[in-house]
């Protein structure tokens, strides 16, 4: 376990042991607290979203598989999130949240000024909530907004909303990740996901895994890596009715995408070096370009799922 994080998952939580939890959350001492499918009564639940109102420190919240399980606790949580101030990434996968639900907690999530990653995968959200969500990706600068958005397994949203998802990707100035996997999205939603892409100045990660795509969706999306500059660097289409070599089509254009960037960054260096000698260079490491696997590392990679 790491330094200053609270793990536990799927146990039935003791008050005593709520006390403790919440203690170190006054403290200061906890930055990830993950009760993943852990089991408490709503008096403790209570108590463990005043910890997180009080606590300074804590920067990743895991709540996953049904812990705000009613509108009561949905509440709790949404007062809790209006006075902190330090979570930056909040995960409730899992949680029957629905779009009433999430109309209780965005004021909340909107106003949040360190929120940059979110996890509302199986909430069973609509349309609505869809609606929601896109306030969440703010144009331009105009706000802080997030930076990695998951919404798998959400079959409830139809192509409406994900349609007005779209627009909002395209037009957002910081989103970077974004999960749509195992979500019914088909082709035409998929050429509207190309045009977003396209569009974007910064989304790196795409995750389409079982989302009911053809080959027709993966031609559209080769063409949009063929022909138009972007900033994608791993689209995951594991589980989908797409050939192998389209696959490898895509998959090899956004390889030599992350070449030619490393060689202008190379590039750069070496002008920055030859003006300045006392310049040290900076080695970093490239992304990886995933077709079929996992996303890797995130902005703050989730403990568990």
């Amino acid at each position: 376990m790491l330094p200053g994080s609270i793990q536990i998952s799927g146990e039935t939580l003791s008050s005593a042991e709520v006390r403790d939890i919440c203690a170190g959350l006054r403290e200061n001492s906890v930055r990830l607290l993950s009760l993943r499918g852990c089991r408490l009564s709503e008096r403790d639940f209570g108590h463990v979203c005043r910890g997180v109102a009080e606590s300074r420190s804590l920067a990743q919240l895991n709540l996953n598989l049904g812990i705000v399980s009613n509108i009561n606790r949905v509440k709790q949580l949404a007062e809790a999130l209006k006075t902190n101030r330090s979570v930056q990434s909040l995960f409730l996968h899992g949680s029957p949240l629905t779009d009433a639900g999430l109309a209780l907690l965005n004021p909340a999530l909107s106003i949040h000024p360190s929120l940059v990653a979110l996890d509302l995968g199986d909430c069973m959200l609509g349309d609505e909530g869809i609606n929601l969500i896109c306030g969440l990706l703010p144009p331009d600068g105009a706000k802080s907004g997030l930076k990695e958005l998951t919404l798998s397994a959400n079959p409830g949203v139809t192509s409406k909303g994900w349609g007005r998802l779209a627009i909002a990707v395209a037009h957002s100035s910081q989103l970077r990740v974004l999960n749509l996997d195992y979500n019914p999205l088909g082709d035409q939603v998929a050429g509207m996901l190309a045009v977003a892409v396209a569009s974007s100045r910064t989304l790196e990660v795409l995750d389409l895994e079982g989302t009911g795509l053809t080959n027709q969706s993966a031609q559209t999306l080769l063409d949009m890596v063929e022909n138009y500059p972007t900033a994608l660097r791993t689209l995951i289409l594991a589980e989908n009715n797409i050939s192998p070599e389209l696959q490898q089509q895509i998959s090899d254009l956004l390889s030599e995408g992350e070449g030619e960037e490393e060689e202008e960054t190379e590039a750069r260096e070496v002008t920055a070096r030859e003006k300045n000698p006392w310049i040290c260079q900076n080695n970093s490491s490239s992304q990886m370009v995933l077709m079929t696997s996992g996303l890797g590392d995130s902005l703050l990679a989730e403990t568990e799922m």
